[in-house]
């Protein structure tokens, strides 16, 4: 318990004295997430609008699929991107495999149906006067839109954030695709996992601090912005 405590007190110093090793691997593991979370931003809340705003055969059944891949495993979402972007795959000749970009398209694969999803939810808790009220004063499908998912904002942005979540969280994907590299895809996850194997418990822990840091953070915003 003792030998713990020390490791323990060694972890808030590496943390405190800025240590480089500790701040790259935090600094890509936030750029990783945060550029996977946009892309699926940009892609996923107008698809998810798409589907909330029009009518068509199949929609709940396809709904429900979507809900279903809330907790996809993410080695099977890894071995999709490992396959497809591995020498012998559509995409090998690109040599995207064990790059942070090969993450980034995992992770953006693994929290599409997720942002899609919690992005029809939020539509879905809007009064549907507020779009039937905009259409009548002359405003086209899109604007309507538009004003909903303005009227959802908070909502949706919380769903930005339980994403982005999600996406610094994961390991499985980022060691099958990244190849958890020194200095290049190493990610906070990854890099928890190898150095408790390696017996070096000080950065493992000081690692598993800046996570569990940013998982509250994480927390504490969506609380507020389900209060707003």
């Amino acid at each position: 318990m003792v030998e713990l405590w020390h490791a323990f007190i060694k972890a808030l110093e590496l943390i405190a004295s800025l240590d480089s090793e500790v701040m790259e691997i935090t600094r890509r593991s936030l750029a990783i997430s945060v550029t996977s979370c946009s892309i699926t931003s940009l892609i996923c809340v107008p698809l998810g609008s798409l589907i909330h705003f029009n009518r068509f055969p199949g929609k709940s059944v396809l709904i429900n699929v979507i809900q279903t891949f809330y907790s996809f495993p993410t080695v099977v979402v890894g071995l999709f991107v490992f396959v497809l972007l591995s020498r012998t795959g559509p995409l090998g000749e690109l040599g995207l495999l064990f790059t942070p970009v090969a993450i980034v398209v995992g992770q953006v694969l693994l929290i599409m149906p997720i942002m899609i999803g919690l992005t029809i939810s939020a539509l879905s808790g809007i009064d549907g006067s507020v779009v039937e009220t905009a259409m009548s004063l002359g405003a086209s499908r899109t604007q309507a839109s538009i004003l909903a998912l303005k009227e959802a904002r908070f909502a949706v942005l919380t769903a930005v954030i339980m994403c982005f979540g999600r996406a610094i969280s994961e390991v499985g994907l980022s060691i099958m695709v990244g190849g958890n590299i020194k200095g290049f895809t190493r990610t906070l996850t990854t890099a928890i996992s190898l150095e408790s194997s390696k017996g070096d418990i000080e950065l493992s822990l000081a690692l598993g601090v800046i996570l569990l840091t940013l998982a509250l953070m994480v927390n504490l915003l969506i609380g507020w912005l389900q209060r707003r």
